[in-house]
């Protein structure tokens, strides 16, 4: 377990200091651990955003990895830190419900983390994630038994993502996330969609989208299409464009799909 993989997603930013001092901390007490960045340009304290990435990334990951989430809009306050196993994957997050999005199978195990001999002290009111995930993370990596790490915790925040609705022919849902080519990811599944042979038009927001791809290279530079994504959703793009600054518009921008027939 010496080398054990522990990844990091923050809103903390690249090149951060902060990112540099919960590195430290765990490499400290694990100087094999193997410690990967996912990301730390989560915008800063978007939860929806946090939930998006983390299921779209620690899925694959191998099984055992410690994946240490810091979006924490309530750090300082009595919100808890959790410890989760969920579908094989263990996590250290705020109980915020940023993790909960990965629930599809098995019931998590979810413990509160309360024990304080895992922490450095002095743990300051706006730093957890250097004081309290850090070498919680760097102990875990360490074959730590995480029952010692507190209370199994029977009810945690869950974090609701907007769901798209039926009616008749048509399906509605909104925005869910924009990547960073500027690509609109919606929260509509590719099996809600008409068939591949079926067209259909998108209104999303006061644009229409009528043009069905399977690949952005189906379509010339500039055109705006509808595909599954990579994480299948329906996404509006624009070929070697950016979608979002082209339409202005963004998350939570409602999306109707409908049968050009």
């Amino acid at each position: 377990m010496a080398d054990s993989i522990i990844t990091l997603t923050t809103d903390f930013g690249e090149g951060s200091s902060y990112v540099a001092a919960m590195k430290g901390v765990i490499l400290a007490i694990n100087p094999a651990a193997r410690i990967v960045d996912l990301s730390h340009q989560i915008p800063p304290q978007d939860l929806r955003y946090t939930a998006f990435f983390i299921a779209s990334a620690i899925p694959y990951f191998p099984f055992g990895a410690i994946h240490v989430v810091v979006v924490d809009p309530g750090v300082g306050t009595e919100r808890a830190i959790l410890y989760v196993e969920v579908n094989g994957h263990r996590l250290l997050v705020p109980d915020n419900g940023c993790w909960t999005t990965l629930i599809y199978e098995a019931a998590p195990r979810v413990i509160r983390l309360t024990e304080p001999r895992y922490w450095r002290e002095p743990v300051s009111a706006t730093f957890h994630g250097r004081d309290v995930f850090a070498p919680v993370a760097g102990h875990l990596s360490l074959a730590l038994d995480p029952a010692k790490l507190g209370a199994v915790a029977n009810d945690w925040v869950r974090l609701s993502l907007p769901a798209p609705r039926r009616e008749a022919s048509s399906v509605y849902g909104e925005v869910l996330f924009v990547d960073r080519f500027g690509n609109l990811i919606t929260n509509i599944p590719a099996e809600q969609l008409p068939p591949p042979a079926q067209p259909f038009r998108v209104q999303i927001g006061a644009v229409e989208a009528t043009r069905r791809v399977q690949s952005y290279g189906q379509a010339e530079p500039g055109a705006l299409v509808a595909l599954v994504s990579s994480a299948g959703l329906l996404e509006i793009a624009v070929n070697q464009g950016n979608a979002a600054d082209r339409l202005g518009i963004g998350v939570g921008t409602p999306v109707h799909v409908r049968s050009s027939e």
